[in-house]
């Protein structure tokens, strides 16, 4: 597919936003020191300055919180604690005036208990809404719920004297997909917010959208493994292919990113369906978030999930933070040096990259004491709040809901803004390079082989020259098998080393862009 006419989702720089922690508007509110709309609006001139095609937005329906909005009582309104609708139309019309999409965070798989669809099924088994949800007389399978250390997946319910199937927590019961009903009331939901501008929808563990009732391997269930990873089942294809009929009727490329948690490569390509029944636009690649900071194994496996996609005709996505995991800084072992040249590797590799909130200014995990943590996942430290500034509440206007992260005095936004040599400066060039460079929009990617200590990559442009792409955290120089030399680096980790000539090795630890002619 030629990179002019490939919708924007294929080489985006898509920012993840948690609301919660964004910004905050002053506005009164039922909750001081929680990030709302507004608050968001007022800060877009960051992201455009930062150069971002689309903001994800975590979600910001109608919720009671026990999973911070993961647990939704209402798709089609705004939770008071964020705003209104009409905060959303604002921000929606805002990002657009800037070039930037909007994703939405969209949770299928499982609302509230304090849905009006839950409440209403849970009252006996003849009503209208009896079926949306499941219900069994028994446990149906050996399945864990997440988040709850070896606990079933299944609630016993005494109003209604049954149990309830949920994967998550127990104020999270599982609609039920089968009942042609739900699934209809869930494509009016997206509807309704295609229907007011938004972009597309990071879809909340999409695949478990079907179910099989089989019993999970007992030894997983014995060691606490929660059902997530384990649900892989053909009629979720057949719900993803008009889930992606219904976006695909709406013009301006509105797209579908998929949290498809299935730890194996082979498996997740298959939700992307096939160019005669195409399903997601993409999915996150977990193994890839979850590596460690090992060259070798990063290129392996960005070379595998790069060919397996490509036969689905399907392009990767790379993501190293999120709100569910440890931030990739401290993952890998903290040092600010690694954190720039992963964003080297996170920038220019082919496929659609995510970035969550403040990996630009390269925070770490706050410090949040067991008196203030409050996610049911223990998730508290990379969800702490963005600091703008060094005054005492860093731009926020109350004290904000969690503790800021560590060096928050110098890692905000406007001390970074003001040092060109900061990793916000660093990832406003990379994000430059890649979006002025058609290159860098390229499926045409040759991944160079080479020894376990680099990954390197190149690509061809228009003019017949080379762009070439090296990273290398060790502290060995690596041997770049003569592809190196001659070309002239035009972004270096190791400033130094910019706008000069290279030869055949590269130096240790150093990540670093070049061009030959």
């Amino acid at each position: 597919m030629d990179a002019n006419t490939r919708p924007w989702w294929r080489y985006a720089v898509v920012y993840q936003i948690y609301p919660r922690s964004f910004a905050d508007s002053g506005r009164a509110v039922a909750e001081p020191g929680v990030g709302d709309l507004d608050g968001l609006t007022a800060r877009l001139d960051h992201l455009a300055w930062l150069g971002v095609d689309a903001i994800w937005l975590s979600p910001v329906f109608r919720s009671p919180m026990a999973d911070f909005g993961y647990d939704v009582s209402d798709y089609c309104d705004i939770d008071p604690v964020f705003g209104d609708l009409a905060a959303m139309d604002r921000l929606i019309a805002a990002a657009h005036a800037r070039g930037i999409r909007v994703l939405l965070d969209w949770v299928p798989n499982h609302t509230s208990n304090l849905h009006p669809w839950f409440q209403e099924s849970r009252q006996d088994r003849t009503n209208p809404k009896a079926d949306w949800y499941v219900w069994r007389d028994e446990p149906a399978t050996n399945w864990n719920a997440s988040f709850l250390d070896h606990r079933p997946a299944w609630t016993y319910d005494e109003q209604r004297g049954q149990y309830y199937l949920h994967c998550f927590l127990p104020e999270q019961p599982d609609l039920n997909w089968d009942h042609p009903d739900v699934e209809a009331a869930m494509h009016e939901t997206l509807r309704f917010w295609l229907d007011r501008g938004v972009d597309g929808f990071r879809m909340d563990v999409v695949h478990l959208i079907g179910k099989d009732y089989a019993d999970d391997p007992a030894d997983a269930v014995g060691k606490g493994w929660s059902h997530v990873t384990f649900n892989d089942v053909p009629i979720t294809h057949e719900r993803l292919r008009r889930i992606r009929a219904l976006l695909d009727g709406y013009p301006g490329d509105r797209t579908s990113v998929g949290e498809v948690y299935l730890l194996d490569e082979q498996r997740m390509a298959t939700y992307h369906g096939t160019t005669d029944a195409p399903e997601l636009h993409l999915s996150f690649n977990f193994r890839f978030l979850w590596s460690p900071w090992e060259p070798g194994g990063l290129a392996a496996l960005a070379r595998g999930t790069t060919e397996i996609l490509d036969r689905h005709g399907a392009g990767p996505t790379w993501a190293l933070s999120n709100h569910d995991v440890p931030r990739h800084r401290g993952r890998y072992g903290g040092d600010e040096l690694d954190a720039r040249m992963a964003a080297v590797m996170l920038l220019l590799l082919p496929g659609t990259a995510f970035l969550y909130q403040g990996e630009e200014l390269g925070l770490v995990d706050a410090d949040v004491p067991p008196a203030r943590q409050v996610d049911p996942g223990g998730r508290d430290g990379c969800r702490a709040p963005i600091p703008w500034d060094d005054e005492p509440l860093h731009g926020w206007h109350a004290d904000p809901w969690l503790p800021f992260p560590p060096e928050s005095d110098v890692r905000n936004v406007a001390a970074m803004r003001a040092d060109a040599a900061s990793i916000l400066h660093w990832y406003r060039r990379l994000i430059a390079l890649r979006r002025a460079q058609p290159a860098f929009h390229s499926d045409a990617v040759t991944f160079l082989d080479g020894s376990p200590g680099l990954f390197a990559w190149t690509y061809p442009d228009t003019a017949g020259g080379e762009w070439s792409v090296y990273v290398n955290p060790t502290d060995q120089p690596q041997d770049a098998g003569g592809r190196l030399e001659g070309a002239t680096v035009v972004l270096a980790t190791d400033p130094s080393l910019e706008r000069h000539a290279l030869g055949t090795g590269l130096p240790a630890r150093v990540a670093l862009v070049a061009h030959r002619a």
